[in-house]
């Protein structure tokens, strides 16, 4: 009866996600700021199936033998009371932020996690352009967790209800949202996070609870336009001509591109591979670190020359 729980849980959240896609679709349309494009639609739908399929069919393998073993050796054992769920939600939610966190940091995984951020639209529907192979190597991040006694099925349903609340930030129809501003997750927190701007790059990776980037300094409050700029999404270097193929691989395929490059040290190919998107050797692109330290700098020279050139213009 368990092993249905995630099955029931998707079934009685498939129209939730209809009815606020097209609510949206509505409401933006009748506002005259359309935030869906039929081909970007249509391109989350495809990276969602891709990633269900591969996860549908990888799941009997991490979770009826992986998740399983480390289950049958866990630690402790658990009543199955309020504390029990509690402590699974904050433990999954705490696991969710690393895997995310990493896959922003480390280019190998950002080659699986681009295709998540490759839309320059924000909607809901963006909520389902899923990072396709993520479920290859998604389930070691959560192995403590049946070693710590929680049962593979409470993990997966755990899983599938923050993916519920995942969906729901995808969205500029909400505002601020008032003191659950300070725990969860919100459409304001999330915005920064898909937001190709400097200063909002590799932040706010949590899925539920935003404690996680406040505590481990990854947390970035989205600005007024008066105070920054207005918020641009999608890649620092959008696709020019995205395909189906393009949309999954092409990250994969500069990557490759990059390591293969002639006269390159070994700790050269490595930092293409382990070390963070936007890494060269010769200075010719830069990562999200450097662009912020870039953007600080001239913010920092535009106001010290300020004062000296109103001098100027008064004394001429």
């Amino acid at each position: 009866m368990e092993a249905l729980r995630e099955q029931w849980l998707i079934l009685i959240s498939t129209p939730f996600y209809i009815f606020i896609i097209v609510a949206e679709m509505l409401l933006s349309h009748w506002q005259h700021r359309p935030k869906y494009t039929l081909k970007d639609t249509l391109s989350n739908i495809y990276l969602m199936l891709l990633n269900g399929g591969i996860d549908l069919a990888f799941r009997a393998i991490y979770v009826s033998i992986v998740f399983q073993y480390c289950y049958a050796h866990r630690f402790v054992s658990w009543q199955k009371n309020a504390g029990y769920w509690l402590l699974l939600l904050l433990a999954e939610d705490f696991l969710y932020y690393w895997l995310h966190r990493f896959d922003h940091e480390i280019r190998f995984f950002w080659a699986t996690h681009v295709t998540h951020h490759s839309s320059q639209q924000f909607n809901f529907s963006v909520g389902f352009r899923s990072s396709v192979f993520q479920p290859l190597y998604r389930f070691v991040y959560f192995m403590p967790l049946p070693c710590l006694g929680f049962q593979p099925v409470d993990i997966l349903f755990i899983y599938a209800s923050t993916q519920i609340w995942g969906i729901f930030v995808h969205t500029e129809m909400i505002d601020k949202m008032g003191w659950l501003e300070h725990i969860l997750v919100t459409p304001s927190h999330h915005r920064v996070h898909h937001a190709s701007n400097p200063k909002y790059l590799d932040k706010n990776m949590g899925m539920f609870l935003i404690v996680w980037d406040k505590l481990f300094g990854t947390f970035q409050q989205e600005l007024e336009e008066a105070a920054y700029q207005p918020i641009q999404y999608g890649l620092t270097k959008n696709i020019e001509k995205p395909t189906a193929f393009s949309l999954v691989l092409h990250e994969w395929l500069q990557l490759a591109k990059d390591i293969c490059q002639k006269g390159l040290t070994i700790n050269q190919r490595l930092q293409y591979l382990f070390g963070p998107p936007g890494y060269s050797h010769d200075g010719s692109r830069q990562t999200s670190g450097q662009m912020r330290a870039e953007e600080n700098d001239e913010n920092s020279y535009a106001v010290d020359i300020e004062p000296s050139t109103w001098g100027v213009q008064e004394g001429v």
